[in-house]
């Protein structure tokens, strides 16, 4: 897993609440079992029409949303199963962070694990961000996870919370399995302590 410390990005502006995973990564997708190649899934109802022709009313369609790698989304964001191919999808496409007011738990701490900082902010704040976004041609902001700080060249400056386990894993880089193999030491001891038994 890629570890996060600071990253700088373009960002694209979701004015959608409740923006579940079917509609991230729908099921017909969810066959694969590799982590990798979603991305070009992502959105898969929206990001096109019916006859199968980019819909250019959608966000992501839009040309300054081109190299996006920061996705700005209303409240609720994830909420619906608990696949976990929904931050895959979205990793897989370029997101390092999500910016919302709030996210439904399971989709929250998939994206830890999978390298992508969530932040939520206030309804206030993510308004605020919202409107700068409409306002600057290639908006970007700054996310922190060492100070635990959104910011943007326009003087905003905002703190977001992140317990502190996750908080270590996502700046050292550790997925589960990562976390597990810091033991592989004391591991390979005892399973050649069990050998014989």
């Amino acid at each position: 897993m890629k570890s996060f410390t600071t990253h700088t990005g373009k960002v694209v502006a979701m004015d959608r609440a409740n923006v579940d995973t079917d509609q991230i990564i729908p099921k017909q997708f969810l066959k694969r079992i590799e982590r990798t190649g979603f991305g070009e899934f992502l959105f898969w109802d929206w990001i096109r029409n019916d006859d199968g022709t980019p819909n250019a009313d959608f966000e992501l369609n839009r040309p300054e949303a081109a190299g996006a790698s920061i996705l700005l989304a209303r409240r609720n964001f994830g909420c619906g199963s608990s696949r976990e191919h929904a931050p895959w999808a979205l990793e897989d496409y370029g997101f390092r962070v999500i910016v919302a007011p709030s996210f439904a738990d399971i989709f929250y701490n998939n994206c830890f694990k999978n390298g992508m900082l969530p932040i939520p902010l206030s309804e206030e704040q993510v308004e605020e961000l919202f409107q700068r976004a409409a306002q600057h041609e290639g908006y970007q902001l700054t996310a922190d996870l060492e100070t635990c700080t959104l910011t943007d060249e326009y003087g905003f400056k905002a703190a977001f919370e992140v317990q502190p386990f996750r908080r270590h894993c996502l700046l050292n880089g550790l997925d589960d399995i990562a976390l597990t193999l810091q033991h592989e030491e004391k591991i390979t001891a005892f399973e050649a302590a069990r050998a014989g038994a």
